[in-house]
């Protein structure tokens, strides 16, 4: 059992949790750049209530930001930063309920838009709700990052 045990941790892609901070970004900011970016490209620049349905969804995100995805950054912030491996695997940056609920978003979201069910004009304010707290959830991650990875090379607390 212990072969088994030291062969895979051999293979596993471990990192620092400094830089798992930066994953997590990366991650972030690909999936609501990608949302951001649908969104804004299928709404139709000819409509009269163009800025009213962006700005609504910049707002509902924003909202979305305030009430939940700020608490749920700062959870898998501390969580990472809490890890008790000091080179924890490079997917960790979600933990398995989060992996869940990400890939139940991202079927249901792939599916709507393939099926036809609901319009793609519809469902681009719902994409830019989405992309923006993911988006500004991103920031919180590089700015953690920043932070520990300047603590740990000048050996100086940043605050």
């Amino acid at each position: 059992m212990n072969t088994d045990s030291n062969f895979f941790q051999t293979f596993k892609p471990g990192i620092p949790k400094r830089y798992l901070l930066l994953v997590a970004a990366c991650f972030w900011t690909f999936a609501g750049g990608m949302l951001l970016f649908r969104g804004f490209s299928v709404l139709k620049f000819d409509s009269s209530i163009i800025e009213i349905e962006e700005s609504g969804s910049v707002l509902a995100g924003l909202l979305f930001y305030k009430f939940m995805f700020s608490t749920i950054s700062l959870k898998h912030i501390n969580r990472i930063l809490n890890l008790k491996e000091e080179k924890p695997c490079f997917f960790s940056f979600f933990n398995g309920r989060s992996y869940l609920l990400m890939s139940i978003m991202m079927t249901t979201g792939i599916a709507l838009r393939v099926s036809g069910i609901i319009p793609i004009s519809y469902l681009a304010p719902f994409y830019i709700a989405m992309g923006t707290p993911l988006l500004l959830s991103a920031f919180r991650f590089y700015y953690n990052a920043c932070k520990v990875i300047c603590r740990n090379k000048n050996g100086v607390s940043v605050t």
